[in-house]
């Protein structure tokens, strides 16, 4: 008699149950006290990946509510809502995310909460906050601090581990720091800075297994060594906007156009006209999945038969694997809306 089903060795009943859509791995934990355990064991996300079952999610967090993020799973085209970010800050924003070893990470940033009588804001701007989020558990555990406070850096996940580099530890105050993160050993340590900040925002992003540091209003880019030893500069002379990586190559929003970028300093190759009745949204959030190109959320601005604000949930997706791509819409979020702070992409 096996302790998960019985007459199966509990080996071949647990690559079982890793073929449950992830979508249904919380009835799954209401079975039995085995089955709970089960699923809850680091085996669970190796027998998962040995079974080629492996699940991309997609992981937003808008303006509403505070801070709540949701998942949404491309397959069964629908979202669940996680626990909210235990943090003491309100309405995080600025703050980096990444996903690894099946588990999603928010560091730093700092409040955009403005109290609703004196118009004032929260005073943190930016703080030197880990928090990661595990699935299996349903739980948020806070990991070691950052060695310095950051709000709006760049950060990714590289080699099993996060950078994190550039920002500002208060407003007009920018830093060079660089630093790196061990999630198993729960260790940050240092790594060379960067050559410049130019007191500008700035963003990562992994392409060709480097990781690529953008400033605002700049068309050079960064790059961390293979050794992490050092950053190179380049000048590739890309648009600025929002970014995504599918397949290991760009993607750039920028002036309602999606422009697949050539990594080989050789310009822009392809393109891709936004939707027609996008009109006048902004502050979404963009980011690639599988063949996929999703923009999320976002506010739409005041037009002529409508002079009010309104917080989109709506999800625009866009797959540029195709001959001739085309926009279509999937479910939009069940509980998020508005201005997308942080997207991620969590595989589990």
């Amino acid at each position: 008699m096996s302790g998960l089903i019985d007459g199966i060795p509990d080996a071949i009943a647990l690559l079982c149950l890793a073929r449950v859509p992830f979508f249904r791995h919380f009835e799954l934990q209401l079975v039995c006290h085995s089955w709970r355990d089960a699923l809850r064991s680091p085996n669970f996300l190796k027998a998962r990946q040995e079974t080629n079952a492996s699940q991309d999610l997609l992981c937003v967090l808008a303006f509403e509510p505070d801070n709540v993020w949701q998942l949404y799973d491309p397959l069964m085209d629908d979202w669940i809502t996680l626990p909210a970010l235990p943090t003491q800050v309100r309405h995080l924003v600025r703050f980096g995310v990444v996903t690894l070893h099946g588990k999603l990470f928010v560091l730093g940033g700092g409040s955009d909460n403005v109290h609703p009588l004196t118009g004032e804001r929260d005073g943190t701007f930016a703080t030197n906050e880990v928090w990661a989020y595990d699935p299996l558990l349903r739980l948020w555990a806070r990991g070691a601090p950052m060695l310095f406070p950051r709000s709006t850096f760049a950060c990714c996940a590289l080699d099993g581990k996060i950078v994190v580099t550039g920002g500002f530890t208060r407003p007009w105050d920018s830093i060079l720091k660089s630093e790196i993160y061990d999630p198993e050993r729960d260790v940050w340590e240092p790594l060379p800075d960067l050559n410049y900040t130019d007191n500008s925002p700035c963003s990562g992003v992994v392409i060709g297994g480097k990781m690529h540091v953008f400033h605002k209003k700049l068309s050079t880019v960064q790059i961390l060594d293979d050794e992490k030893d050092r950053w190179t500069v380049k000048d590739y002379g890309w648009p600025q906007g929002l970014m995504a990586v599918v397949r290991g190559e760009l993607y750039v929003l920028s002036n309602g156009v999606v422009f697949k970028q050539d990594t080989g300093e050789q310009g822009v190759r392809r393109e891709f006209p936004l939707p027609e009745d996008w009109g006048s949204r902004i502050g979404f959030g963009m980011i690639g999945l599988g063949d996929v190109i999703y923009v999320v959320g976002g506010v739409i601005g005041p037009a002529r038969i409508n002079l009010l604000l309104k917080l989109s949930s709506d999800v625009d997706v866009l797959n540029v694997q195709r001959a001739m791509p085309t926009w279509r819409k999937v479910k939009p979020m069940s509980r998020c809306r508005g201005s997308v702070f942080g997207c991620a992409v969590l595989t589990i």
